[in-house]
C-alpha cells in the first residue's frame, strides 16, 4: 500500500469547444465549484467486523426471473412485450414479494426472485415492470450485517449478472457477513428491454461508420440521432418516458422493503455510482454505507450535459495518448509504431477505412471498429497496454485481434439500453444548429477517438447528443432535486486520476457536492479503482464492513505496471457487455 498527494486535475476541452460551452454555459448556468478534500495522506481501518446476527430468509419453491409477464388492460402503448402488468390503486406502491427460488443456469449458491414495481411511479397503482431479482445470503450468519447491493456500469449492463460474476472476487469478509445482491434495472435484459433500432439496422450504421470520418460526418450523425430516436418512440414508446434513474432508485427503495432491511450498503461502478448518488439523495437515511466507483459530477451529468460530453472526450483521448506516448518510449515492449505510434495509429484507422478486414462473421473491421474497442479495452490501465500494443500490430498485419471486432448483438441491446437511459436523464439544450456545432467541436477537440466515436452511430456515453437533443419523451423519471443527500452516513467516493470514462474530476466535485462525502484517490489509470488496488480496496472493504473512513486526502498509488505479453493464459475478451468487479491481482 502507497500513498502520496492528490493529482492530476481533469483534462479541458480547448479552442473551438471552448467557445461553444461558453454558449451553453449561458444557457444552463455554471458548474457548482468544489472543495478539495486533499490533506495529509493517511490510512484508517477498524479490524472487526460488527456481528449483528440475524439469520437469513429460507428459500421457497422456484421463482426464475423472466421478463414475460401478464399484461395489464391500461398499459401505455408501445412498452415491449411481456415488460408490464397491472396493479391495484393506491396511494403508496405495494412493497413486492420476493418469492426466492432456484436460478436458472449455473447452480452458485444464489436465489432469484422477480420483483413488481410500478411502471410509472406518479401512478404507484397502475401497471407494473417486472425485475429480476438476485441474492446469495451470507456465508456467515451469525455474522451477517445485512444486504450489499451491487449495482454494474452501463447503463446497460445486467445487475443480475454483475452480482453472479463479482461475488468470488469479493473479500471473505464482506461475502461472510452480507447477503449479496443484485437486479436487472427497468428496461435492462430481464427488466423489459428497451428496443430501438434492431440487428439490422444497428449492424448497418456500425459497419458503414469509418475511422476517419469524411466531409458530411456531422449532418450524418444528427441524421441518424433522429433516426434512432424515432425507432425508440416507435417501437418503446411506452417505456422509455420511465427509463430515468430517480425512478431507478425508487425501485431500489421498494426492493429494499422487500428484502425487510432498514438501511442497505451500496456498491455502485461507473453509471452504478450515478444510481447510489441518486439514492442516497432521494433516500439519505436508508444508506448505511455507500462505495461510488468511478463517480459522476451529478450536475454536470444531468444539467450541463454538452459540458460533461466535452470533458469525457477529453479524458477519452488523453488516455489513449499516454498510451501511445508510452509505446514511444518503450517500443521493444509495447511491439506497435516502431517509434511513431500516433502516426501509426493515424495510418491505421485510414487504412483500416479504406480496405477493411473481414472477419470471421463476415462483417468488415474498420477504423471504427478499432476506435471503439479501443474506447473500452484502454479502461483496463497500464497492466494491460502490452496486448494493446500487440493487438494493434496485429491490426497492422491484417491478423486476428480483439480490437477487430465489430460490435455484435448483443452489444446493441446494451448500446440501446445506454443511449435511452442516458437520454432520459439528461436535458440538453434544443436546437440543431448548437447539436452540430458541438458535437464537431467535441470530436475535433480530441484527435485520436473522437471523430469516429462522436460522428458515429448513437452507441456509447460520449456520442448521445445526436440523439438526445431530438428526444421527443417525456422524462418523468429524470432525478431533478438536490445531490447533497443531507443527512446520510458517510459516503465514500473513489477516483481515480488517469480514468478514460469517468474523470477523476467528477469524483473530486461529487465528493464535495455530499453532505458527508469522503474522497479516496487512485493515481492510476483506467476506469474505477476497486479491486485493481490493494490500498483502495483494503480501505473500501474495510469502510463497508466496519463503517471506519480512511482519513482525508488518502490517495493509493499501488497500480500494477505493463505486463508483459504472454503473462496471462488468455488475452483480453472483446465484450463490453459482461461487467464484473474484478478479481484483486
Amino acid at each position: 500500500m502507497q500513498t502520496r498527494s492528490a493529482v492530476a486535475p481533469r483534462g479541458r476541452a480547448v479552442g473551438a469547444t471552448a467557445l461553444v460551452l461558453a454558449a451553453v454555459t449561458a444557457l444552463t448556468g455554471p458548474a457548482p465549484a468544489t472543495a478539495s478534500t486533499a490533506e495529509p495522506a493517511a490510512v484508517s481501518r477498524a479490524a472487526a467486523v460488527p456481528a449483528d446476527a440475524v439469520s437469513g430468509a429460507t428459500a421457497v419453491p422456484a421463482a426464475v426471473p423472466a421478463a414475460a409477464v401478464s399484461r395489464a388492460t391500461a398499459v401505455p402503448a408501445a412498452v415491449p412485450a411481456g415488460a408490464v402488468s397491472g396493479a391495484g390503486a393506491a396511494d403508496d406502491p405495494p412493497v413486492p414479494v420476493l418469492s426466492w427460488g432456484p436460478c436458472t443456469g449455473p447452480q452458485d449458491g444464489f436465489e432469484c426472485a422477480t420483483a413488481r414495481v410500478p411502471l410509472d411511479h406518479r401512478r404507484p397503482g397502475g401497471p407494473t415492470i417486472a425485475l429480476a431479482v438476485t441474492r446469495r445470503p451470507a456465508a456467515d450468519p451469525a455474522r451477517r450485517t445485512g444486504v450489499l447491493l451491487l449495482h454494474p456500469g452501463g447503463p446497460g449492463n445486467s445487475g443480475v449478472d454483475f452480482a453472479r460474476n463479482s461475488h468470488a472476487a469479493l473479500p471473505a469478509v464482506l461475502r461472510d457477513s452480507f447477503d449479496v445482491v443484485g437486479y436487472d434495472m427497468r428496461g435492462v435484459a430481464r427488466g423489459g428491454r428497451v428496443e430501438c433500432w434492431d440487428d439490422k439496422e444497428y449492424t448497418a450504421a456500425v459497419d458503414a461508420a469509418r475511422g476517419v470520418p469524411g466531409p458530411g460526418a456531422v449532418y450524418g450523425a444528427v441524421r441518424q440521432g433522429a433516426g434512432f430516436e424515432a425507432a425508440c418512440r416507435q417501437r418503446s414508446g411506452g417505456l422509455v418516458p420511465f427509463v430515468g434513474t430517480g425512478f431507478n432508485a425508487r425501485d431500489i427503495d421498494l426492493l429494499r422493503r422487500a428484502l425487510g432491511e432498514e438501511t442497505l450498503s451500496f456498491y455502485g461502478r461507473s453509471f452504478g455510482a450515478y444510481v447510489g448518488t441518486v439514492y442516497a439523495a432521494q433516500f439519505p437515511r436508508r444508506v448505511r454505507a455507500m462505495v461510488l466507483d468511478g463517480a459522476y459530477d451529478p450536475r454536470l451529468y444531468a444539467e450541463v450535459p454538452y459540458a460533461y460530453d466535452a470533458a469525457q472526450f477529453a479524458a477519452l483521448d488523453a488516455a489513449v495518448g499516454r498510451f501511445l506516448d508510452w509505446c514511444a518510449g518503450d517500443a521493444a515492449l509495447c511491439g506497435f509504431g516502431e517509434g511513431r505510434p500516433r502516426q501509426a495509429f493515424a495510418d491505421l484507422k485510414r487504412a483500416l477505412d479504406a480496405n477493411p478486414v473481414v472477419t470471421a462473421s463476415g462483417r468488415p473491421a474498420t477504423g471504427y471498429t478499432l476506435a471503439y474497442r479501443l474506447m473500452f479495452n484502454i479502461n483496463a490501465g497500464r497492466e494491460i497496454w502490452p496486448y494493446l500494443g500487440e493487438a494493434l500490430r496485429a491490426a497492422q498485419e491484417r491478423r486476428a485481434s480483439f480490437l477487430l471486432s465489430p460490435p455484435s448483438p448483443a452489444t446493441f441491446d446494451f448500446l440501446t439500453v445506454n443511449t435511452a437511459v442516458e437520454c432520459a436523464d439528461r436535458v440538453y439544450p434544443a436546437g440543431r444548429l448548437l447539436l452540430g456545432a458541438l458535437v464537431g467541436a467535441h470530436s475535433g477537440s480530441a484527435p485520436l477517438l473522437g471523430p469516429p466515436i462522436g460522428l458515429g452511430p448513437p452507441a456509447y456515453d460520449h456520442n448521445h447528443a445526436p440523439a438526445c437533443v431530438q428526444w421527443q419523451a417525456d422524462r418523468p423519471s429524470r432525478y431533478e432535486g438536490s445531490y447533497r443527500a443531507a443527512g446520510s452516513a458517510p459516503i465514500l467516493v473513489l477516483g481515480t486520476t488517469g480514468d478514460p470514462d469517468t474523470p477523476y474530476q467528477d469524483a473530486v466535485a461529487l465528493a464535495g457536492t455530499l453532505e458527508n462525502g469522503r474522497l479516496l484517490t487512485f493515481a492510476a489509470e483506467g476506469h474505477t479503482a476497486y479491486n485493481r488496488s490493494a490500498c483502495v480496496s483494503a480501505l473500501a472493504t474495510g469502510y463497508l464492513a466496519t463503517l471506519a473512513l480512511p482519513a482525508r486526502g488518502t490517495v493509493c498509488a499501488d497500480e500494477a505496471p505493463p505486463e508483459p505479453v504472454g503473462r496471462r493464459a488468455a488475452g483480453l475478451e472483446a465484450d463490453e457487455t459482461r461487467d464484473a468487479i474484478p478479481v484483486l491481482r
